[in-house]
C-alpha cells in the first residue's frame, strides 16, 4: 500500500498519561465502521514495527497495572461487557463504578488502623502510658465489622442470582399447558407441545429477559404416577429435583379441572404430598391455564372464581392466564418481573439495597475474613495473636480487590475480555 493512499476519513484522539483508561499515553482512531475500511487499517497498522493487536483484556489489564482500578471494577467491568439485560446492565454498571471496591477498601483500611492500635500497645503501652480505652475501641470497632460483613453475607445470593439469571421452573400435571408457556414465554417453538400426556421427559431449558431481568426458565416432566414407565418416572425424579433447586417455580394447572369440575383440591389434582410440598416452597406461583376453555369464559369471572378457589386451598393468590389466547399475559408477566425486583433487587419496602456480592470468590474470601474476625475475638488478652488474625482478615479483604495473590485470578478474568478491552 503506497504511503499516498486515502484509507479512510476519520478523527484521531489523544489521551496522555495518566489521565487516560490504561494511565498510559493513549490514542484512539474513529473510523467508519465498514469491514473493508477496518481491515485496510489494521493492516496499515500492523506494518509499523513494534506495533501490535492488543490481547484479549489487555487494555483493562493495564489500567489495573497501573493502580487505574481493582480487580472488583475489572470483573464489574466483564459483566458490563457481557450484560444481556437491564438488571444485569445495572449491576455491572455499579460494580464496574467501585461500589464495591470502596466498601470492601473501607473495611480492610479499618482493620489495618485496629492492627497499628493493638501493636502500638504492645510495643509502647508501659513507655507511652497508652490507655487500655484503646483495646476496648478495637473490640468494639472489630465486632462491628464482624456484624457488617456477616449482614453482607447474608444476602440471599440477590447479585449472584442477578448476574447469571434467576432460574424458574416450570410444574404441574401432564397436559397443564407447561410445554406451550415455555414457548410462549420463549417466542419460539422451544419444546414440543402434544395432546399425550407425558410427552415431555427430560428438563428443557431457555434464557430469557423478562421485565429487563434474566430468567432461566426450565420446562419439566409431568407429576403424575408413572409406575410402569420407567423413563417417564425418571423425568419426574427430575423435575422435582429441578424444581427444589430452582430460584422460583410456576405451578401451572389446568383451569378448567380446577374449576368447571366441582373445583378439584390440589389433593385431586397433585395425588402425593411430595409434590404439594413444593407449593410451600417461597419464590411459587400458582398459574391456572387455558382460561379459554372454561364454561364461564376467560373474564374477571373467571378470575375471582380462580382467586377464591386459591384462597381456600393454597392460602395465596394465583394468576389465571390462556396460553392460547394470551388472556392475562401481561398480568404474569408483571407479577413475575415484580417478585424478582423485590426479592433480588430491591428491598421489601422498595428500597434500593447495598451493593451486594456478585462472585463466589468473593463470598469465600469474605467468609474466611470473618472466620479470621471470629478468631480475634477468641484470642482474648493474647494481643499478639490477636493482632495476626486481624492481619489475615485484612489479607482476606486485599485478596478481593487485588491487593494480594490474585495472579491466577486475572489470567482467568481477561480471559473473558474480548480482544483489546
Amino acid at each position: 500500500m503506497s504511503a499516498d493512499s486515502t484509507l479512510d476519513t476519520g478523527l484521531c484522539i489523544w489521551f496522555p498519561g495518566p489521565r487516560s483508561f490504561t494511565g498510559e499515553d493513549m490514542a484512539e482512531l474513529h473510523i467508519h465502521g465498514g469491514s473493508a475500511v477496518i481491515a485496510s487499517i489494521l493492516q496499515a497498522l500492523g506494518s509499523i514495527p513494534g506495533l501490535r493487536m492488543a490481547e484479549a483484556g489487555e487494555f483493562s489489564r493495564r489500567a489495573f497495572d497501573n493502580d487505574k482500578m481493582d480487580l472488583t471494577t475489572l470483573e464489574g467491568v466483564a459483566d458490563l461487557i457481557n450484560a444481556e439485560t437491564e438488571a444485569q446492565r445495572k449491576l455491572a454498571v455499579r460494580q464496574a463504578g467501585g461500589e464495591l471496591c470502596e466498601m470492601y477498601e473501607h473495611w480492610r483500611v479499618q482493620m489495618v488502623s485496629l492492627m497499628a492500635n493493638i501493636e502500638a500497645y504492645i510495643d509502647f503501652s508501659e513507655e507511652e502510658n497508652i490507655d487500655d480505652d484503646v483495646l476496648d475501641n478495637v473490640r468494639r470497632i472489630a465486632a462491628s465489622l464482624k456484624e457488617e460483613i456477616a449482614n453482607h453475607l447474608n444476602d440471599g445470593r440477590r447479585g449472584e442470582i442477578l448476574r447469571s439469571g434467576v432460574s424458574l421452573a416450570i410444574v404441574g400435571p401432564p397436559n397443564s399447558g407447561k410445554s406451550t408457556l415455555l414457548n410462549r414465554l420463549a417466542q419460539r417453538q422451544v419444546a414440543i407441545v402434544s395432546p399425550v400426556a407425558g410427552t415431555t421427559r427430560d428438563i428443557i431449558e431457555t434464557t430469557l429477559d423478562i421485565g429487563g431481568y434474566p430468567l432461566v426458565v426450565r420446562d419439566t416432566a409431568g407429576l403424575r404416577h408413572a409406575d410402569t414407565d420407567a423413563i417417564e418416572a425418571e423425568g419426574i425424579r427430575r423435575a422435582l429435583e429441578s424444581a427444589r433447586e430452582a430460584d422460583m417455580r410456576i405451578c401451572l394447572l389446568d383451569a378448567t379441572q380446577v374449576l368447571d369440575q366441582q373445583q378439584q383440591s390440589l389433593d385431586d389434582i397433585l395425588g402425593t404430598d411430595e409434590w404439594q410440598a413444593l407449593l410451600n416452597l417461597p419464590h411459587t406461583f400458582i398459574v391456572l391455564n387455558k382460561a379459554d376453555q372454561l364454561n364461564i369464559g376467560a373474564s374477571d369471572s373467571a378470575r375471582s372464581l380462580a382467586s377464591a378457589w386459591a384462597q381456600a386451598h393454597t392460602g395465596s393468590d394465583c394468576v389465571l392466564i390462556s396460553c392460547a389466547s394470551m388472556f392475562g399475559w401481561d398480568e404474569l408477566m408483571r407479577s413475575v418481573a415484580g417478585h424478582i425486583r423485590t426479592s433480588w433487587e430491591q428491598g421489601q419496602g422498595g428500597e434500593s439495597l447495598q451493593m451486594p456480592l456478585t462472585k463466589a470468590r468473593h463470598r469465600q474470601h469474605l467468609r474466611e475474613c470473618l472466620d479470621r474476625l471470629e478468631m480475634f475475638e477468641r484470642a482474648g488478652e493474647e494481643w499478639v495473636l490477636a493482632a495476626e488474625e486481624l492481619r489475615a482478615a485484612s489479607s482476606a479483604l486485599g485478596r478481593i480487590t487485588g491487593r494480594v495473590g490474585i495472579e491466577d485470578v486475572l489470567d482467568a478474568l481477561f480471559s473473558q475480555f474480548c480482544i483489546g478491552k
